[in-house]
C-alpha cells in the first residue's frame, strides 16, 4: 500500500483523526515536506480494517508514517522521531524540566482524553452497549472536562506564555488544537477554559496549523 520513494516522508492520515492532525501540525511546524495517503475511517466499514492497511499498521489506526523504508505508528512516537531526525525548528524546549512539562501536557491529552473519546469507543458505546445519544454525549463531555480542567490549570500557571510553553508553538500545541477541534465538533462548552481558547486561537492564526486543519485536507467531507 505504500507509495513512498527514497527519502520521502509518507503519512497515512484521515482528515478528522485528531492523532493524524497532530502529526500534520508537527510536520508543518518543522517544515518537513511530506505526502499523504488517505485512509477513510468510515467508508466501506473503514479502510483501516482492510488487509492492505493492516499490513501497514496491524492495530488498524492512523496515523502511520513511513520514512526511509521504516513504518512508525502512534502520534507521540512519530513526533518524537521527527524531532530527533529533523533537528531544525525544534518542538521541545532545551531544558529537561521544560521538556517534561511539555510532554506532561501532551500526554494528558493523548492518554487521558482522546483514547476515551475516539471513534472506536463512541461506536462501541452506541452500537454494542446500546447507549442512548445523550449518554454518549455525557461520556464524551465528562472526559473532555476532566482533561481540560487540568490543562487549563497548567496553562494558567504561566500566563505570560503565548503558547502552551513559551513564545513559539511546540509539541503540546500539536496536541491541544486537535483536541479542541474535537470538543467543538461535539458541542462541548469551553467557556471555563479561557487560556485553552486563547492559545488555540493564536495557533489557528498560523499557517502551519491552518494547513493541517481537517477542513483543509484533500479527503475532507
Amino acid at each position: 500500500m505504500s507509495v513512498e520513494t527514497e527519502g520521502q516522508v509518507l503519512l497515512y492520515s484521515y482528515w478528522r483523526s485528531s492523532s493524524a492532525y497532530r502529526v500534520r501540525i508537527a510536520l508543518n511546524l518543522k517544515g518537513i515536506d511530506y505526502q499523504q495517503k488517505h485512509v477513510h475511517l468510515v467508508k466501506d466499514g473503514g479502510e483501516q480494517n482492510q488487509p492492505a492497511y493492516r499490513e501497514v499498521n496491524p492495530l488498524g489506526l492512523v496515523p502511520a508514517l513511513v520514512h526511509e523504508g521504516q513504518t512508525l505508528v502512534q502520534s507521540m512516537a512519530i513526533i518524537e522521531y521527527l524531532e530527533e531526525v529533523f533537528t531544525a525548528k525544534p518542538l521541545l524546549p532545551a531544558s529537561p524540566i521544560e521538556r517534561a512539562r511539555v510532554r506532561s501536557i501532551a500526554q494528558s491529552i493523548c492518554s487521558e482524553v482522546q483514547p476515551l473519546n475516539n471513534l472506536a469507543v463512541l461506536n462501541f458505546l452506541k452500537n454494542r452497549m446500546q447507549q442512548a445519544r445523550p449518554d454518549v454525549q455525557a461520556w464524551y463531555t465528562h472526559w473532555v472536562n476532566r482533561g481540560f480542567s487540568a490543562v487549563e490549570a497548567w496553562l494558567a500557571a504561566a500566563p505570560d506564555d503565548s503558547f502552551c510553553h513559551g513564545d513559539s508553538p511546540g509539541l503540546a500545541d500539536c496536541y491541544l488544537v486537535p483536541q479542541v477541534y474535537n470538543a467543538e465538533r461535539f458541542g462541548c462548552d469551553l467557556e471555563a477554559y479561557p487560556r485553552i481558547q486563547e492559545i488555540t486561537a493564536r495557533c489557528r492564526s498560523l499557517a502551519a496549523f491552518d494547513r493541517a486543519a481537517p477542513e483543509n485536507q484533500a479527503d475532507a467531507g
